[in-house]
């Protein structure tokens, strides 16, 4: 049987691998690398935002039910890693600070709201930036993964055109594993790209609607405090 034929174990994953050029094998390395890096990535916001949005209805839940606001912070601890008990100890903490003063007039009451404003606004824009790391990776890697893969491509066509050259044959065998090479490269990046493409648009729109979640409570929180403010004033 001559060694050289080739059979469908000549062009498994691994032998076409391992049968490649240096360049090839750094294109493919450097693909899979970028994959399991997405897929990390991935993994990690698919139970991060489970937790959050789950944590999430479970405090708006204590907010709206009827306990007063002062109750329901202290029930979540010094430290909350949440930022909606920190938004709201943050705005009870304000509050408090100002009534200890006595009675305010129009002019602090306003001054007391934009405070609280910034404090609210301040956690939201820190929790939004903090979720939303790791989207630029995937961003990166679902629009260099293809054009990575097409360099693997390229290269691998030039290698199999080399071997035309030196051999003087232009028989498929002679060809064909340098093409499968080039188009294992081009699969590779179509594989890393595709998953992170598609979880960098779907994880936007999670942070989209986290965002908007956040201000919703924040404003929520915000009608509280003047409304309390009204009653004293």
């Amino acid at each position: 049987m001559d060694p050289t034929a080739l059979t469908p174990e000549s062009f498994s994953f691994i032998t076409l691998f391992l049968r490649a050029d240096w360049v090839v094998k750094s294109v493919l390395t450097g693909l899979a690398l970028a994959s399991l890096w997405s897929w990390s990535i991935i993994l990690d916001k698919v139970f991060r935002f489970g937790a959050l949005n789950r944590t999430s209805a479970n405090f708006e839940k204590e907010v709206a039910s009827g306990r007063s606001l002062e109750e329901v912070a202290a029930k979540a601890g010094d430290n909350p890693v949440h930022p909606l008990p920190r938004m709201l100890q943050g705005a009870l903490r304000e509050w408090r600070e100002a009534r200890s003063r006595g009675q305010m007039n129009d002019g602090q009451v306003a001054f007391l709201v934009q405070r609280i404003d910034r404090i609210l606004d301040t956690t939201v824009a820190r929790e939004i930036e903090r979720v939303e790391g790791g989207l630029s990776t995937l961003a990166i890697i679902a629009t260099t993964s293809p054009f990575v893969g097409l360099f693997g491509t390229v290269w691998g066509i030039m290698h199999s055109f080399q071997a035309i050259a030196i051999q003087k044959n232009t028989n498929l065998a002679v060809v064909a594993p340098s093409i499968a090479e080039a188009l294992f490269a081009t699969a590779i990046g179509l594989a890393a790209a595709i998953p992170a493409y598609i979880a960098f648009n779907a994880f936007s729109n999670s942070v989209a609607r986290y965002s908007a979640r956040l201000e919703s409570f924040a404003d929520d929180l915000t009608t509280a405090i003047q409304r309390r403010l009204a009653e004293r004033v």
